[in-house]
Parts: structure tokens; C-alpha cells; sequence
């Protein structure tokens, strides 16, 4: 089988990138030869651009192309909309790694020409956006029809895409995020031989609402001042300066204004921008990951995101147990007792399960013992197999003739550090 992935890759640093580098490999090592066509190109701004690109390539050797979408990203999605306009074409298929929605950003000309100029304040082209949604999904439903299968990560995700792009929710397929095959390693030591390891890991913007996780340790402490010292937090992860710094001056000096004010520098500790192959051993460090994320309340005005989170995979692949917000698709991803939810925001809330585990430490181990059978379960060369049958069953509802299949290749994946689109 030969396929053409439309999707950035490393270099560029984004989850989606991270994602399908090792997803490439995997299909690689499932006998699928993956061409990169977009790789090296100039982004494809307008359905022009993509009609011309498309024109100027032979599609006929080809016969699944797939494209990774998210982020606001066009160059994926125009190329697959010109793609779908040809009267011979491959199989199409798309992973969506936002849903309910597949680009959320507008695609329409005058937004783009706009945007490209600089001349609107960033509120005005917000309040555009909103006005131009209407279009923005009338395009986003029409590839959504046109397009042969599409992927999420969570059943959640699918369910949500299904019912947003008024699709069968048939033509919409959940694949879990894939696992490295890395070496499991015992949880640290828990009290009284040693303290709770709480660890946040990811990108350090607001939006991961971190200020409510360092709220909810300080709510502990205040509340059970005999075990102040029994529990610890690492605040781990990319401080990208376009995400990190905004109108309101440096989150992360906020943040750590915040943990001085609360009493908590001795408790709390840092590892920023760490290299992609000390993640693992970070994360193993640790007896348990929370994720307090928040969802946005200007994105809410489009949409409901109900994506997951490359940290989260990456939990899973450690074999260690998360404490989420029951934002994006977390609840979903923590269902097999692998951790615990909690509502978005709500502070006390999420301090009374760390008091729980305070408690109980064995929690972390219960929660860990799940997660490691989660990963054992979602290793990449098996998903790469479920995706070569997935690409199969898009063929054979096409009339396409089924390509013989390739003996299985070797795959080594490098630990890559998860991003998260911005």
C-alpha cells in the first residue's frame, strides 16, 4: 500500500508533528510505504494554492492519502478539499486531533487577507472569526461528507465530530494515541519513606490552568499542616515564548509570584524546557500526572474541543496515573482507573483528591498498575496494524483493488517531546 500523509513533521514543533512522526513509523512497520508530499513545502494558503499543488502531482500510484488536522492548520485541509474534487481519486482519510470541529479557524478569503495584513487588532479578527464561523463550517461539514473515513483519538472525540459534521458516526473511527515500547520502572517510594510526587508536564500557558493546581496543593497543606512536607510538585514542560508571554506580561513569572505567595517554594519544584529523551525518566520519577486543564471560554463560542493531550499519552506510556479536569476528552481517557476526575476550575474539588491520595498514597500504585496495562495494550506497532486495516476497509467501500501486503518492517521511535498546538 502506498500512502501520502499530509500533515506537518519534526522538525516543526507541535503535537500533531510529534504524533505523526511516530505514526509514520509504525505504518511503515505495518508494510505501508508513507510518502510525505507536503514535507518541504510552502504552506498552502488558499484553495488555489491547493488546486494548483494537487494539478501538479500524479495521485494515481496513491492509494489511501491521509492528513493530520488540527491546530487552526489550513495546508491540510485545503489540499484534502482540492483532492476531493478530482473524478479519480485515492482513498481520503483524516485524523482529527480537535474535535467537534476539524480546523476551527475561518477559511474564507477576506479572514485570511486579513489576518496576513496585521492591520485588525487581535480582538477585532476574534469578533470576525465568530461572524464567519457560519462559513467556516459549511466547509468544514462539506469535506467532512466528502472525505471516506476520518480518526480520533477517543470514542468521545468521534461521537462529538459525528454529530457536529452531521456525519454516520459509522464513517468516524476512535484509534487510541500509540505507546512506546519503553522499559516500566516502580513507582518512587511513598510515605512514610518518602513524599507524593505530583507532576505537571506540558506546555505553560493559562489555559492549562495551573494556577488552580497550585491553589488546590496550598488548600492541602493549609487543611492537614501535620503532613505539609509529605507531598510535592513538579512543574515541568515548554515555556515557548509565543504562548508563554502575552498581553498581561509572563505567565510564568505569575505563576511562580503565585507559589511564592502561597507559601509553597519549598514543596515546589522546576525542570523547564527538558530535552525529549529525560521525558521518561521525569515522568517515571513521579508517582502520579495531574492535568487541571482549562477549556476556553472564547473557543466555547465555536465549538466544544474534545480532543486529549500528548502529556496524557505520555502518562499512559510510563505507566503512571494522571488527575485531570473533565475538560477536552479526559474523562474518557482516565475511565479504566488509570486516575481521576474532577470539574473543571473547581479548586476544592481537586484539592479533596489530593488530600485522598495524601491518604491513601496506594492510589498512585492502583492508578499506575492500569496505566501500564493501557500502554501494554496501545503499543505503536500494534495500532499501525489497526490503522493498515482501517486504510483497507476505505479501499474495498471505494472499489479499490487491495495492494499485497508488505512483510512487516523493524520500527525504532525516539522518545519526542509532546507538544500541543498553540
Amino acid at each position: 500500500m502506498r500512502l501520502a500523509l499530509l500533515s506537518p513533521l519534526p522538525p516543526e514543533q507541535t503535537g500533531i508533528a510529534d504524533y505523526a512522526s511516530q505514526c509514520r513509523r509504525a505504518l511503515n512497520a505495518a508494510g505501508i510505504d508513507v510518502l510525505t508530499p507536503l514535507l518541504g513545502q510552502r504552506p498552502l494558503s488558499s484553495m488555489a494554492d491547493a488546486r494548483r499543488w494537487v494539478a501538479e502531482r500524479d495521485w494515481s500510484k496513491v492509494d489511501v492519502v491521509h492528513a493530520e488536522i488540527g491546530g487552526g492548520r489550513h495546508s491540510e485541509f485545503f489540499a484534502l478539499c482540492a483532492l476531493a474534487g478530482l473524478p479519480q481519486r485515492p482513498a481520503l482519510s483524516v485524523t482529527v486531533h480537535d474535535p467537534e470541529r476539524l480546523v476551527w479557524r475561518p477559511v474564507s478569503r477576506l479572514y485570511r487577507a486579513l489576518e496576513r495584513s496585521r492591520l485588525l487588532p487581535r480582538f477585532v479578527m476574534q469578533v470576525l472569526a465568530v461572524l464567519l464561523d457560519p462559513h467556516t463550517m459549511w466547509a468544514e461539514r462539506r469535506l467532512a461528507r466528502r472525505i471516506d473515513g476520518l480518526v480520533t483519538l477517543t470514542d468521545t472525540g468521534a461521537t462529538r465530530l459525528a454529530a457536529r459534521m452531521r456525519i454516520p458516526r459509522t464513517k468516524v473511527q476512535a484509534i487510541p494515541h500509540g505507546t512506546l515500547d519503553l522499559e516500566p520502572k516502580p513507582l518512587p517510594l511513598l510515605p512514610p519513606e518518602g513524599p507524593v510526587r505530583l507532576l505537571y508536564f506540558g506546555f505553560i500557558y493559562s489555559g492549562k490552568g495551573i494556577e488552580d493546581l497550585v491553589d488546590a496543593l496550598a488548600q492541602v497543606r493549609e487543611q492537614h499542616p501535620e503532613q505539609a512536607d509529605q507531598m510535592r510538585l513538579t512543574i515541568a514542560g515548554g515555556t515557548a515564548p509565543d504562548i508563554a508571554f502575552g498581553a498581561h506580561g509572563s505567565y510564568l513569572e505569575a505563576l511562580r509570584a503565585r507559589v511564592k505567595a502561597k507559601g509553597l517554594e519549598a514543596v515546589i519544584d522546576w525542570d523547564l524546557d527538558i530535552d525529549a529523551r529525560d521525558i521518561p525518566p521525569l515522568i517515571q520519577r513521579h508517582h502520579v500526572m495531574v492535568l487541571p486543564y482549562r477549556e476556553s471560554r472564547k473557543l466555547s463560542l465555536l465549538g466544544q474541543m474534545r480532543g486529549t493531550s500528548g502529556a496524557l499519552a505520555w502518562a499512559v506510556n510510563c505507566g503512571r496515573g494522571a488527575i485531570t479536569s473533565n475538560a477536552r476528552s479526559f474523562a474518557e481517557e482516565i475511565r479504566s482507573g488509570n486516575g481521576q476526575a474532577y470539574p473543571q476550575g473547581d479548586v476544592a474539588a481537586l484539592a479533596k483528591i489530593l488530600a485522598a491520595v495524601l491518604a491513601d498514597p496506594s492510589l498512585t500504585q492502583t492508578w499506575a498498575d492500569r496505566a501500564a496495562e493501557l500502554a501494554r495494550q496501545r503499543q505503536w506497532p500494534e495500532t499501525g496494524e489497526v490503522f493498515r486495516t482501517y486504510f483497507e476497509g476505505l479501499m474495498q467501500r471505494r472499489g479499490l483493488p487491495l495492494p499485497q501486503r508488505l512483510p512487516p518492517r523493524p520500527m525504532t521511535l525516539p522518545p519526542s517531546v509532546p507538544r500541543e498546538p498553540a
